[in-house]
């Protein structure tokens, strides 16, 4: 395999894996979103059903996930979701990103690309 299939087929794997967190990580938002209005009242079904939608299908698609990819690189990804979490806060609730969240998930984010570069280097 080229080096540029490989390129590609990393990128397809890690696009995929995302949207799948993205979508879990979007699940506590629906219910952070749920729990600004009345128990029981159609804004409160309505986003605590996307909640659970969400949630569904996430793990019908992470079922997908572990079994295609690499455990130990599916589980690492998934770590991303601390940064869309703190994407969301700050799109759908305003909330202010500090140097310490942002210094954070640049933590995060280099040790995924670490875990994610450095075995399959040893391998070739």
């Amino acid at each position: 395999m080229s080096d540029k299939m490989i390129i590609k087929s990393r990128m397809l794997t890690f696009g995929i894996i995302q949207m799948a967190v993205a979508v879990y990580s979007f699940a506590g938002a629906a219910g952070k979103m749920a729990s600004a209005y009345a128990f029981l009242s159609w804004p409160f079904l309505l986003l605590y059903g996307a909640e659970i939608l969400c949630l569904g299908i996430y793990a019908i698609v992470w079922q997908q996930i572990i079994k295609r990819f690499e455990l130990s690189v599916a589980y690492v990804n998934r770590a991303m979701s601390l940064l869309w979490s703190l994407m969301w806060s700050a799109l759908l609730f305003k909330e202010h990103i500090t140097i310490e969240n942002i210094l954070g998930a640049a933590i995060i984010i280099g040790g995924i690309i670490l875990v994610n570069t450095t075995g399959k280097e040893r391998e070739a």
